[in-house]
């Protein structure tokens, strides 16, 4: 994991981040820029919908969405799934009305500077025992949309500037996004 409250984007002058954050589009027709122009945003980059951590991760953001808001933060989810697909599996959570990004080509991954995992990130002996206990807790694979070495990240912006940085280290990771948001504002 790596965690980095207060500090600017590594990226934050190329032009692979003005695109991702000034031009690429939600669902609702936002951009990145205009979401966080007035309160700071968490955009959360999933794993592929198919994904045990994808829908741990979701349920989990379900859960903290109203602190989230009590914090005065607002949500925002990067996914790799087709639109429609992405709709459905986000109202299953209640979150069909968060501001989401199609991100099949991983444009906005590579521009926020989110790897692809090695062998062990994604089917490590830690990975598979989380991946359990994701079960266990009612979190079923499902079918796989995207890339499945692609690793999950958490960033906050706030005005289009990159205020905190959670990459996760591997696919297994379960933020706690409450915490995250606080730690960056």
């Amino acid at each position: 994991m790596t965690t980095h409250p207060g500090t600017t984007f590594r990226h934050g002058e190329s032009p692979d981040w003005a695109r991702a954050v000034c031009e690429t589009r939600s669902h609702r027709g936002a951009t990145l820029e205009q979401l966080s122009a007035d309160r700071p945003v968490l955009v959360v980059f999933l794993r592929h919908t198919g994904c045990v951590f994808c829908r741990e991760s979701l349920g989990d953001l379900s859960r903290q969405r109203a602190a989230l808001e009590a914090a005065g933060v607002g949500l925002a989810l990067v996914h790799m799934s087709d639109p429609l697909s992405a709709t459905l599996r986000f109202e299953q959570y209640g979150l069909g009305d968060v501001h989401r990004y199609s991100d099949r080509e991983r444009r906005l991954y590579a521009a926020f500077g989110l790897e692809r995992g090695k062998l062990r990130q994604v089917f490590g002996l830690r990975v598979w025992w989380r991946a359990l206990g994701a079960i266990l807790g009612g979190n079923w694979f499902g079918r796989w949309e995207g890339d499945g070495f692609q690793l999950p990240g958490v960033f906050l912006l706030y005005r289009g500037r990159v205020m905190m940085v959670h990459r996760a280290a591997c696919a297994a990771e379960r933020p706690d996004y409450v915490a995250l948001a606080r730690r960056g504002c």
